[in-house]
């Protein structure tokens, strides 16, 4: 289902209006390209054009189509036309030649080096005779005939190229494509990807060339950089009934070349159709032209510090959209794909893979922003993006502490419409016990993960609003809110206080409230006494009001188990907005 979906992906794109969107057709691939060896009609280099652009370290080189690489192992597999500098020019790679030394194999390497630089023009001497006529190839011949150290030396480039072994090209003087983009080039590389049929393909169901080995799919964060599979067999363990490595998923060459390039333009530095979410790199894509495939970037994403109101406004649209029944691109029964990868060893492991409609889609990602509404300070975004609900909720608000399978599980209940993962709530506790502190994300995690858990479970238990609820009688709830109000009693009793209840007692208070709130209300007579009558009474008033909830045979409950330590940071959390939010409303009215 995946592949065919890929595959069908891959088919829409070969026919987009737009030719700079297109997919490469059969038999080539899309390669940054950085640097660019012009040479003319003799194979006498004239220029190494450097393609990249951008700062420092983040120069990326120019895409080309050029013929789709080898399936490298360990072996010496070289591509056409186009390699790194090790099989292009014989230059060493920097590292690799630091390790031979070190281990006493620099003869080794070396040696290997020109077996690099002998297979890749033995792949271009391979061509058909009618393809070795062409100048372009002749040209290229003579240059690696003639290549010495010497012909590089005059050129500014050789030391980037030296330092980083990067992807290298040809191009004939005067002329703006590659040599390997020529049309007798093309040509032949389709026809030499045109195998005898052998097998019947699983996705298309005819017969087809079944592909041995499967391009690599890069893009998925963790995995090796040379790219992974989805689609391996490289151990006998994993054969059966005497096939070996791609003949026990039978899946045909184009079907392959389908999948393969339309998964890699998806994870592609610059798409606007995958997302991180922790560790899980997501990518999304629908059967036709939709507004949703470059809005989820936006809805889930961190938004750009030259945009902050970016995710604001994309959540607006999806409502609008949700509201009126119809997007601006795309219909609202178009069906959606989603699909979550993860790294594993040598192969990428599928998280989650979703299909659903557009409409069913939106509704379950405008029910997710609803769970995660929760007051805050003006300051905060309105709506919390994936990123910074995640970090909320790991060490130190790093992104590299977010626990494994964390973002891919809240992801799937975000798109299947599942209650949250229940380490989503044990870490949201977990870290305002640590840090003494609900914060806007830790909160918002708790409500959304506390009211999926009542919705699914069918409780009578009343869901939690985005604002302070006084009507709700829940027990640690209201503890929470006690809590907040005796912080607050301090506050106005010693105002600038360097360290307040909270940082002392929080743990104990959430967790074994019998242990400290005797202690607390003691000492918030002493704090009232030192407040002005009027406000001494509004928050008597208030103490009274939150304790009218409470039973007093029960009151206060020896421990609070975690589901209930939630409840209590929602209310505290709830209660100290409350406070502010009345602050800010008075200094507004006194306002001339």
């Amino acid at each position: 289902m995946i592949l065919h979906a890929l595959a069908a992906y891959y088919r829409r794109k070969q026919t987009d209006p737009d030719p700079a969107k297109r997919l490469p057709a059969f038999g080539l691939e899309d390669k940054e390209i950085p640097f660019v060896l012009e040479i003319d009609a003799d194979g006498k280099l004239l220029n190494i054009a450097d393609t990249r652009s951008g700062d420092g370290k983040k120069k990326i080189g120019q895409r080309f189509l050029v013929p789709q690489g080898a399936k490298k192992t360990s072996g010496v597999m070289a591509n056409l036309l186009w390699d790194n500098a090790e099989y292009v020019l014989g230059i060493p790679d920097a590292k690799k030649l630091e390790k031979s030394r070190a281990e006493h194999k620099e003869a080794d390497y070396l040696a290997r080096l020109l077996t690099m630089r002998q297979k890749f023009r033995e792949v271009i001497t391979d061509l058909p005779d009618t393809v070795q006529a062409d100048d372009g190839i002749r040209a290229v011949l003579a240059f690696l005939d003639a290549l010495t150290p010497e012909t590089l030396a005059d050129f500014a480039a050789l030391a980037d190229i030296e330092a980083g072994n990067p992807i290298l090209s040809f191009r004939l003087h005067g002329e703006l494509g590659l040599v390997c983009q020529r049309p007798a080039v093309v040509v032949a590389t389709a026809v030499q990807n045109e195998d005898a049929p052998d097998g019947v393909c699983l996705v298309s169901g005819q017969p087809a060339a079944i592909e041995r080995l499967h391009p690599a799919i890069k893009g998925v964060w963790g995995a090796q950089t040379s790219g992974a599979n989805i689609v391996s067999f490289n151990l006998d363990a994993f054969n059966s009934y005497g096939k070996a490595q791609g003949a026990n998923a039978p899946l045909g060459q184009a079907a392959v070349f389908a999948y393969t390039t339309a998964l890699n333009h998806l994870l592609a530095r610059d798409s606007r159709q995958r997302i991180q979410v922790g560790d899980s790199s997501t990518v999304f894509w629908a059967e036709e032209a939709h507004d949703l495939e470059h809005t989820m970037v936006d809805l889930f994403g961190d938004p750009p510090k030259d945009n902050p109101d970016q995710n604001t406004d994309a959540v607006k649209a999806l409502y609008t959209a949700i509201a009126s029944g119809q997007f601006s691109v795309g219909g609202m029964e178009t069906r959606f794909h989603v699909l979550g990868l993860a790294p594993n060893a040598a192969r990428i492991s599928i998280r989650f893979w979703e299909t659903a409609t557009a409409a069913e889609l939106a509704q379950r990602i405008a029910q997710h922003f609803d769970d995660i509404t929760i007051a805050h300070a003006p300051h905060d975004p309105a709506h919390l993006s994936l990123f910074r609900l995640l970090t909320g909720v790991a060490l130190l608000n790093k992104a590299d502490n977010i626990p494994p399978n964390l973002g891919g599980e809240v992801m799937r209940a975000i798109l299947e419409g599942l209650p949250y993962p229940a380490t989503l709530l044990n870490l949201a506790v977990q870290r305002c016990r640590a840090e003494q502190k609900p914060t806007y994300a830790r909160a918002a995690a708790i409500k959304a993960s506390l009211n999926r858990f009542i919705r699914f479970r069918n409780s009578p238990e009343k869901e939690f609003t985005p604002m302070l609820d006084p009507a709700n009688t829940n027990p640690a709830y209201r503890l929470g809110r006690l809590f907040a109000a005796l912080e607050k009693i301090q506050e106005d009793a010693s105002p600038g206080l360097n360290a307040t209840i909270r940082d002392r007692y929080y743990g104990a208070a959430s967790s074994t409230p019998a242990a400290v709130f005797p202690t607390l209300l003691r000492l918030s007579k002493h704090h009232l006494g030192k407040l002005t009558p009027g406000l001494a009474i509004t928050r008597e008033r208030l103490i009274g009001e939150v304790m009218d909830g409470f039973d007093a045979a029960t009151f206060p409950p020896r421990i609070l188990p975690l589901p209930d330590q939630a409840r209590f940071a929602l209310g505290y959390y709830q209660q100290r907005q409350a406070f502010f939010t009345k602050s800010e409303s008075k200094t507004q009215e006194q306002t001339p």
